[in-house]
């Protein structure tokens, strides 16, 4: 299926934020607008793209090229008239579409999952589908979100003055041809608009809804909307397997180094890499046998679990992922975990000779890495038990690298060895516990 994008208007709003550029390239954490736009889709299998340019449009097809280094397919329309309704943005693809199609704002952000299920459907007798938001979010400005109302089962009226609503407009929809022809009808009516042309289809009866429920969206169109974007993103960072001390401490800091790292051109990989090289680094310093080095070691520790974060935060927000990097984090983590256990087994050891340390150290070891191997099958026995961003107990890795760092820093390297032995073989054998019983 292919998409269309509407990036032909000024934006006149967020100038100050455009800088003499184009509004649908104004960069949101380390992206273009657009770009935002064109990777959601691409993640919800759609890679081919006719794109609408008119305001300062040679410089969108300098940015953005023929979309190959995308993953994607991209064709460009200009509309000379781009000062007009975004309806004859939307006519200007008239002659290259004649299938049913996807339409998007250059300046919305959205959920991946919205398209994933909207382009699914199958459009029957030339009706046409609008995504819609029955319960908005507290972000969303209402006085400046277009309205919608529906009955049974169908949009009946669309506009921004619209009393009694039932939901918003998300700017994300499933058209057949037929919004050609209603939007040359709402044009000969004087009205140049999308909505106009909607109100065309919903006339006809032929303009249904489909619920966003608990996907987001936003439209950026002002200085406050383009913060707001920004925290909307960074929420969509959360993890459901975030642990207490990631939640509360790592993430926090985490998202503010990530807001500076997607502005450059360093990778996720070479974050998970530099983040196993802070550990190695720490766990020399944990071996090293006095205080001083001990307290250091616990705070380059924790700074690492810090910057662990941040490789799957800039790779969500670049749309840089992939399951090898995932693999070579989690193999960086392991290697990680062994040196900074080892290198705190060690310094106890060496202090007090005692063969009881290396026992207690073997446990810990032996615990973190059975709680590493068993978190894929208990997370995914929860997200499917909670659904989709429930949040659930779970100790892991930031749980006991903060028990290291604190160990260090009140002297007690042999108690958090033995806290974090406790500690994650209780772990293990609850998952263990709560598996058994779900079967």
């Amino acid at each position: 299926m292919k998409a269309l994008i509407i990036a032909a208007g000024k934006g006149s709003r967020l100038e100050n934020l455009s800088k003499g550029h184009p509004k649908p390239l104004i960069n949101l954490l380390g992206l273009s607008l657009l770009e935002r736009v064109i990777l959601t889709a691409r993640k919800a299998g759609i890679a081919e793209f006719i794109m609408v340019i008119g305001f300062l449009g040679e410089r969108i097809k300098e940015k953005l090229g023929d979309g190959k280094n995308y993953g994607v397919k991209i064709t460009y329309i200009e509309n000379k008239e781009w000062q007009g309704g975004n309806g004859v943005s939307v006519l200007a693809a008239k002659k290259v579409l004649n299938e049913d199609f996807v339409l998007l704002m250059a300046d919305h952000i959205f959920d991946a999952k919205i398209l994933d299920e909207l382009k699914e459907i199958n459009l029957k007798n030339k009706e046409c589908i609008l995504a819609i938001d029955r319960t908005p979010r507290e972000y969303i400005d209402l006085d400046d979100a277009t309205k919608v109302k529906v009955e049974n089962g169908r949009i009946v009226d669309i506009g921004k003055k619209i009393e009694n609503h039932s939901g918003l407009d998300c700017g994300i929809f499933l058209l057949s041809p037929s919004i050609f022809e209603a939007l040359e009808k709402s044009v000969k009516e004087g009205d140049q608009s999308l909505s106009g042309g909607i109100r065309v289809l919903a006339r006809d009866r032929i303009m249904k809804y489909f619920d966003i429920k608990d996907a987001f969206w936003f439209d950026i169109d002002t200085k406050s909307s383009y913060k707001k974007a920004e925290k909307i993103l960074f929420k969509q960072l959360i993890k459901p397997t975030d642990g207490q001390v990631s939640r509360f401490l790592n993430r926090p800091v985490s998202l503010r180094i990530s807001k500076l790292l997607v502005m450059t051109k360093i990778k996720p990989n070479l974050i998970s890499f530099a983040s196993f090289l802070i550990c190695v680094f720490s766990a020399f310093l944990l071996s090293a046998g006095n205080y001083f080095s001990l307290i250091i070691g616990g705070v380059l520790a924790q700074f690492s679990s810090i910057v662990d974060g941040c490789d799957g935060e800039v790779a969500r927000l670049k749309f840089q992922e992939s399951d090898y990097g995932a693999w070579f984090d989690a193999v960086l983590d392991r290697y990680a975990d062994a040196f900074l256990l080892f290198g705190l087994t060690y310094h106890v050891y060496f202090l007090s000779g005692s063969h009881l340390s290396l026992l207690i150290g073997f446990m810990a070891i032996l615990g973190t890495f059975m709680n590493s191997y068993t978190a894929d099958k208990y997370d995914g026995f929860m997200k499917r038990k909670l659904g989709p961003g429930g949040h659930y107990f779970r100790m892991g890795r930031d749980v006991r690298i903060f028990i290291i760092f604190i160990g260090a820093l009140i002297n007690q390297p042999l108690l958090a060895l033995v806290i974090i032995a406790i500690l994650m073989n209780i772990e293990n054998i609850r998952r263990v516990v709560v598996l058994s019983k779900n079967g």
